[in-house]
């Protein structure tokens, strides 16, 4: 079951409005988003019955789970994004099971991925079409390497995808081992179906027990007393007044709430950003403009929300349909995201922007960007004082996630600074996250970019550019078309990763000093 509980009373308007609907909604009515969104719907609320669909998969993936266990291939790599990757990664550390999520175009974290133990690794290939370039570019990576270390791809790789797909066409011509998705479900609702199960499964993971609980509250979701209309209407009062939620759960149940939510409901300047907090003590999860949500959580907030994971993934989604009817947007689009990838397609064809060289540089530290101050204090102090009054800063970092996880650490220290929200996203993940936000909702939004040389890179199989000179042209790509809507914008250029974020921190602790005692 799903217990939540809330300080306050969601407003008996909105909750009557979306108790009207709730039958309408259980059978796919496309309809209740409005004209405009009729078509997306249409072809999006297969996530509706996926708990009872579901269970008709177990079969299969068990095969797939036997195939891997009788070829000892105990090491599982999942390369995907967003949704397709974001739950499999939840439920393996909720169910405490070893997975590599390969989401990242960082050179040292796709070496890593694939140089370890690969005899013994089968590695799943999540994508709805193929046609995600960091999907494709790993699929490629990996490929290569079973080839090279004389191992047939063929008996390590597998393939989720939709029907008839390119990626199912290609990949059926070749021969690998594929399992289809149901195609009326899109990648941030995806958690209960192929793209969430299967690597799950093979990691060990008891996906029975998980459809279980997700099926065992489908029933209320549905009645009168649904708690994803208590949730949406609590959001979409909130959303009058303030674009900011706080989000603190364990095992990054976070994370796949932030970019269900932000993507689904970041656009035509509506929509509500998630910030995702590390305690209760943590910048950002309490605060003017805040709604603090606590999620399997022994802490004081002002909605709280406990139950088991899948039924976390069921309340979730029918609480982000509903709130998307509520303040009048279409939950299962994403128009702002192909911005970022045709920018960053035009960065490749112009590689020259690549190597450019700031001429404002402090220690190991170039910075980009209308902001030059003395010292690097100077200029962080300058960006923090435009983020705008009731809006957030975005600090988005195209780094390897495991070598250079310190600058994670960077969200809650500047957060202790500035008044408004700090959110952290790393690149390019964020893009089939956040990144829906940061464009459809761009005026309330401060960004700064970290971004760092390599010591080696690492090529992509039959593609003119490695993966440092794609993890920068998306990097350089998406703060295009983030500066095209004039939002203060900067990044930071490390020449050392090491250093540098050593010396962005002690940067940013100078701020905070001359603040206190100013």
């Amino acid at each position: 079951m799903i217990e939540l509980s809330s300080k306050k009373r969601p407003a008996a308007d909105i909750v009557g409005d979306l108790q009207s609907i709730l039958p309408r909604l259980a059978v796919k009515d496309s309809s209740l988003w409005g004209v405009d969104a009729e078509g997306d719907a249409a072809v999006r609320l297969g996530w509706i019955t996926s708990p009872e669909q579901a269970l008709d998969l177990l079969p299969k993936i068990a095969e797939f789970v036997k195939w891997a266990g009788d070829h000892h291939l105990d090491r599982v790599v999942l390369c995907g994004m967003g949704g397709s990757s974001l739950a499999p990664e939840v439920i393996c550390r909720v169910y405490g099971k070893e997975i590599t999520i390969v989401d990242s175009t960082d050179p040292g974290q796709i070496h890593s991925a694939i140089f370890n133990r690969l005899p013994n690794t089968v590695v799943v290939i999540s994508s709805k079409s193929g046609s995600t370039i960091e999907t494709a570019s790993a699929m490629a990576a990996f490929e290569y390497a079973f080839k090279a270390a004389e191992l047939s791809p063929l008996d390590h790789m597998m393939i989720v995808t939709d029907p008839d797909s390119p990626l199912e066409k290609s990949a059926s011509a070749s021969g690998y081992r594929i399992l289809t998705a149901d195609p009326t479900v899109g990648g941030r609702y995806s958690a209960l179906t192929t793209f969430g199960l299967l690597p799950s499964a093979l990691a060990g993971v008891n996906i029975a027990e998980l459809i279980h609980d997700a099926d065992s509250v489908i029933q209320v979701m549905s009645s009168p007393e649904s708690p994803a209309v208590t949730l949406a209407a609590l959001l979409a009062e909130h959303e009058k007044t303030s674009a900011f939620f706080s989000v603190l759960a364990p095992d990054g149940i976070g994370n796949w709430v932030e970019q269900l939510v932000a993507e689904s409901t970041g656009k035509a300047n509506h929509g509500l950003l998630p910030i995702v907090v590390e305690t209760c003590e943590s910048a950002g999860f309490e605060g003017e403009g805040i709604l603090s949500i606590a999620l399997n959580e022994k802490v004081d907030a002002e909605i709280k929300i406990d139950g088991p994971l899948g039924a976390q993934f069921v309340l979730w989604e029918w609480a982000t349909a509903l709130l998307g009817r509520s303040i009048g947007i279409n939950p299962f689009d994403q128009p702002n995201v192909a911005e970022s990838k045709e920018k960053t397609s035009i960065t490749l064809e112009h590689t020259d922007q690549l190597a450019m060289k700031s001429s404002t540089r402090f220690g190991s530290v170039e910075v980009f960007g209308d902001f030059d101050g003395v010292t690097l204090a100077d200029t962080l102090n300058e960006f923090f004082d435009q983020v705008p009054e009731h809006g957030y800063l975005a600090l988005m970092v195209f780094l390897d996630r495991f070598v250079d996880a310190q600058a994670s650490n960077l969200r809650n220290e500047i957060g202790k600074i500035i008044s408004q929200p700090v959110t952290f996203g790393w690149g390019p993940r964020f893009l089939h996250s956040t990144g829906q936000f940061h464009k459809g909702h761009p005026t309330i939004g401060a960004f700064l970019q970290i971004t760092g040389d390599v010591k080696s890179d690492y090529p992509i199989p039959d593609r003119p550019y490695s993966f440092h000179t794609l993890q920068m042209a998306q990097a350089i790509g998406d703060g295009l078309a983030l500066s095209a809507r004039g939002v203060p914008l900067i990044r930071l250029h490390l020449t050392d990763r090491y250093q540098g974020l050593i010396e962005i921190a002690a940067a940013v602790s100078e701020v905070t000093r001359r603040r206190v005692t100013s």
